[in-house]
């Protein structure tokens, strides 16, 4: 299985849009918008910021094994 490095994160206080380059090594809980500052952080039963506000889940989640939690 190819695992998507990739993602589209998308502010949920203002719709800013930026792709990132997710970590293979370690979650991203936090993540500052480079658009309107709101600091995003993992929604309730997620790992990071990308299994949030992402197009595409973390690479661990992706690949159905144990995320950094």
């Amino acid at each position: 299985m190819k695992v998507e490095l990739n993602s589209e994160l998308v502010c949920p206080e203002c719709g800013h849009k930026c792709i990132e380059e997710m970590p293979t090594n370690a979650c991203i809980y936090f993540y500052q918008c480079l658009n309107c500052g709101a600091l995003l952080k993992p929604l309730p039963g997620d790992c990071c910021v990308f299994c949030s506000y992402g197009s595409v889940p973390c690479p661990p989640i992706q690949t159905q094994s144990k995320c950094c939690r």
